[in-house]
C-alpha cells in the first residue's frame, strides 16, 4: 500500500546500473496511467516524470511506476467531484521550479485553475 504516488525523497534519474525491462511493457504501463490523468491529477506529476524514461527504462524506474500503480489501488476512494454552489468565483495558481530537472536542467511550470470549490483545469510543462 502506498500513501503517496511517489516517495517524497525519490530522485529518477538515469540508471545505467539497474537492469534492463522490457521498453513495451514498460510503455503500455506508462500509456494507461497517462490515460488516467485526465481523472486523476494527484499523478500527474509522478506519470510524467516516469514517462521520461521510455527509451531505457531500468528496474528502478519500473519500481516507481508500480508504486504509482499500489498508490491508486489504495485511493480508488479519490475522484474529481464537482459540487453546485451560490458564488463561483475563478482563482488561479501556479508554479516553477527553475531548472530544477536534474536530468536536462529545464525548468518545470504549472498551474490549476479552480471555479468556486471545483478543479476544473490543470496542466505541467517543462
Amino acid at each position: 500500500m502506498a500513501k503517496t504516488p511517489m516517495h517524497p525523497t525519490c530522485i529518477l534519474e538515469k540508471d545505467g546500473e539497474s537492469k534492463k525491462v522490457d521498453q513495451k511493457v514498460y510503455k503500455v504501463m506508462i500509456g494507461s496511467l497517462l490515460y488516467l490523468n485526465a481523472s486523476r491529477p494527484d499523478i500527474l506529476f509522478s506519470v510524467c516524470l516516469s514517462a521520461c524514461f521510455q527509451l531505457d527504462p531500468r528496474e528502478s524506474h519500473l519500481t516507481d511506476v508500480k508504486r504509482i500503480f499500489r498508490y491508486l489501488r489504495s485511493t480508488t476512494n479519490l475522484d474529481l467531484c464537482y459540487r453546485k454552489s451560490n458564488e463561483y468565483k475563478l482563482v488561479g495558481y501556479c508554479d516553477a521550479d527553475y531548472a530544477e530537472d536534474r536530468l536536462e536542467r529545464k525548468s518545470t511550470s504549472g498551474g490549476c485553475q479552480f471555479l468556486g470549490n471545483n478543479l476544473i483545469s490543470w496542466s505541467s510543462k517543462r
